[in-house]
């Protein structure tokens, strides 16, 4: 996984989305895997919370018989939270404040999802540093 593309995609979506604070990628165990938020929020807590709801939410759904779940949204005093499925192993947390276009959220969000959904599956890129170097060609051993 490129952590900096999945901070990447978190930020464009909070930038596309007009009153969207905080996000969060976590594990559906409640791991955190990445945080763009306040220093207010304690991001580990958010996940592991938005894990449980999303976690709960499913149950419901399925009870109901309406399909997979897709996101649940909590809406509170000051704004909203939106808890995104991605896939059957991670979620998406979105925090918003009252002014937040939930529909517009609802859009955008769904192609970030997917697009988070593929982060998560890519291999770890190699940091320049962890390579290990090619041994210099030196057939006539001048260099050594």
């Amino acid at each position: 996984m490129n952590h900096d593309a999945l901070v990447a995609e978190m930020r464009t979506l909070r930038d596309r989305v007009v009153g969207v604070t905080d996000t969060a990628v976590a594990a559906v165990d409640g791991l955190l895997i990445a945080a763009d938020t306040e220093d207010a929020i304690d991001p580990n807590g958010l996940a592991a919370l938005a894990a449980a709801s999303l976690g709960l939410a499913g149950r419901i759904a399925a009870a109901a018989l309406r399909g997979p779940l897709r996101r649940t949204v909590t809406c509170s005093s000051g704004g909203y939270t939106a808890v995104y499925a991605v896939g059957e192993t991670a979620l998406l947390v979105v925090v918003g404040d009252e002014g937040v276009n939930v529909p517009q959220l609802h859009v955008e969000a769904r192609s970030a999802v997917e697009r988070i959904g593929a982060i998560l599956l890519e291999p770890d890129p190699e940091p320049a540093a962890a390579r290990v170097p090619e041994p210099a060609h030196d057939p006539e051993g001048v260099l050594g």
